[in-house]
């Protein structure tokens, strides 16, 4: 029998929240900013009605190493907690080698969640970047913190601040999950508030949705 996928897309603001289009089996939370919200509202949406696949969307800003640029869309291949762990010296250690779980799962899972299947045919159809997405509870802005997030996470395309907290939830009921963030602005050694551009971010986000959404339902 053929079941309605019913996605919920989880966003940070109602500035976010404004800009999506209209999509079909669609419904959206607005979390608040930070991990720690994301999680909460992703688990009070999904004790309410389980959906079928669960989105983390909204705007991000993208690593000087990666390949995505400004008013591009980035689609998460993986979603990581990177600031989870501890300092050692200059290195950034995980949560695999301090020897503690996030999930005790068959599987276990560290720092790194995995994206949903469906994650790469839809980038493919929205023509956007696949890679990793950071998520951090503090935007990067300094030399140093910018050069030890390239060493840990060479791979890693942008930065956010809810995909891995959704993704969290999402993993405790079993919901498969992904990311997609619209290009705000580059990671830079220094903090430029004036280079942001959050209105070219939020068209290509909802391009992105529109074109791809296919792919999911």
């Amino acid at each position: 029998m053929y079941v309605v996928p019913d996605i919920l897309i989880v966003v940070a603001t109602a500035l976010e929240a404004e800009r999506l289009p209209r999509l079909p089996n669609a419904r959206v939370v607005v979390s608040g900013i930070g991990a720690v919200g994301a999680a909460l509202a992703t688990q009070r949406a999904i004790l309410e009605m389980p959906p079928t696949l669960i989105l983390s969307a909204g705007i991000g800003g993208a690593y000087p190493w990666g390949a995505a640029d400004v008013g591009e869309v980035v689609v998460s291949s993986e979603l990581i907690y990177a600031g989870l762990g501890a300092e050692d010296g200059e290195r950034l250690l995980g949560l695999e080698e301090l020897g503690f779980p996030l999930l005790e799962t068959p599987e276990r899972v560290y720092n790194v969640l995995p994206a949903a299947s469906q994650a790469g045919m839809f980038a493919q159809r929205a023509s956007a970047h696949l890679g990793a997405i950071l998520t951090l509870e503090t935007v990067t802005g300094s030399p140093r913190s910018l050069e030890r997030l390239r060493i840990a996470y060479p791979n890693a395309l942008c930065e956010a601040m809810e995909g891995a907290g959704v993704a969290h939830a999402a993993a405790l009921h079993g919901i498969p999950t992904f990311e997609i963030r619209g290009i705000s602005n580059m990671v830079l050694p220094q903090r430029d508030r004036a280079s942001w551009r959050i209105g070219a971010a939020l068209t290509a986000l909802h391009t992105a949705l529109e074109t791809g959404w296919e792919a999911l339902v």
